[in-house]
């Protein structure tokens, strides 16, 4: 069985992270972007001033796979504890335990960081994503009824979170 490690995210990563979001923007509902992004734009996204925010890529025999973030959740002071947690992986990549991995590597990071609550917010219908999340201890904190709007569609968002020990 091959090995998956992670890694911090680099600028030499960048095109391969932007490709695998792409397909999501162009495919599905995962992401309300509806446009491809610029390099720069991904970049932003990606790339954190604070130290505690950070992305990692997923590999496979120095293969990117996917890549898990913690980013800030609120700019409000009452939130630093808090923080959203976002996994992109390859399609043909899902279904390999590879995002249970990823969750359970950012809860270590942000751990040390001393972050005491994720947050993960789901496309209503991202039904993978949603059982990903549940499967790893998240429980469903909020529901947005037909907030975004994608594919001439309204689509719901939902919250699930984890209180860290």
């Amino acid at each position: 069985m091959r090995e998956y490690y992670f890694r911090e995210m680099k600028e030499e990563y960048l095109d391969k992270v932007l490709q695998i979001y792409t397909y999501y923007v162009l495919n599905t509902s995962a992401t309300f972007h509806s446009r491809s992004l610029t390099r720069a734009e991904m970049s932003e996204i990606v790339f954190f001033d604070n130290e505690k925010y950070k992305t990692f890529v997923v590999c496979q025999e120095d293969e990117i796979c996917g890549y898990v973030y913690i980013a800030q959740h609120k700019k409000r002071e009452a939130y630093d504890n808090t923080a959203e947690v976002t996994i992109y992986l390859r399609p043909d990549s899902i279904g390999k335990g590879i995002g249970s991995m990823a969750i359970r590597y950012i809860e270590e990071y942000a751990k040390r960081m001393k972050l005491h609550v994720l947050v993960a917010t789901i496309c209503g219908e991202n039904e993978a994503s949603i059982q990903l999340f549940e499967k790893n201890g998240y429980v469903k904190c909020a529901h947005y009824k037909e907030v975004g709007q994608k594919f001439g569609q309204l689509l719901d968002v939902v919250a699930y979170q984890k209180i860290l020990a």
